[in-house]
């Protein structure tokens, strides 16, 4: 059974990559013109198929990269600093700036439809940061009894998502643009402090040190 402090890490670690205030305002502009109805219809299919995505990647993101011949060491130290990549956007803003262009794109070619699968679960929820960070806790747990209780962890965030999205409009008057971003700031900086131990642990791995 994975310890509480494996845990803890593991949902900080994807709370903070997933970043649910930060989809709120996103998720406003992807719904425009629906009631409040259709919104929760709309969050609660994206969350479910985010979830099946990233457990599939818990499940056997692993054995994927032994087919590929990837060590995990090497995949901690690439995913870590894709991590440190998303924390710089977050801190400096330009990750907002993309998710929105993302936005845009759907909304132009797409018309709103299926947009719970694209561009919700992916890339904006299961995005390659979330799924990055997925396989590097996966890799350091062997059990299945571990595995499931991180597939835990990934459900309760993912309902943090649906709660942050079906109470999205009320959530951004709330935050308003000041408080988004100062959130999305402290976000980043401890998702690179989290990165930075992925690499350090990753090098430990690849070049087996104590």
């Amino acid at each position: 059974m994975a310890s509480a402090d494996t845990l803890i890490n593991a949902f900080t670690t994807l709370l903070v990559t997933v970043d649910p205030p930060g989809l709120a305002p996103l998720f406003i502009g992807l719904t425009a013109g629906m009631n409040r109805a259709e919104r929760k219809q709309v969050a609660l299919r994206g969350s479910l198929i985010a979830l099946f995505i990233l457990a599939a990647f818990a499940l056997f993101g692993a054995s994927v990269l032994g087919v590929l011949g990837i060590s995990i060491g090497a995949f901690r130290i690439a995913g870590g600093l894709l991590l440190f990549w998303i924390a710089f956007e977050m801190v400096f803003e330009r990750r907002q700036d993309r998710k929105e262009k993302t936005t845009e794109i759907a909304i132009t070619q797409d018309h709103i439809r299926n947009i719970a699968v694209f561009p919700l679960a992916l890339p904006l929820i299961a995005g390659p940061g979330a799924i990055s960070a997925t396989i590097l806790l996966a890799s350091s747990l062997q059990t299945t009894l571990d595995r499931a209780q991180l597939i835990g962890v990934i459900a309760v965030n993912l309902g943090l998502v649906f709660a942050a999205l079906a109470i999205s409009d009320r959530l951004d008057r709330m935050l308003g643009a000041t408080g988004r971003a100062i959130l999305t700031r402290l976000l980043g900086v401890i998702l690179a402090a989290l990165a930075a131990q992925f690499v350090v642990d990753g090098a430990r791995a690849a070049l087996k040190l104590p």
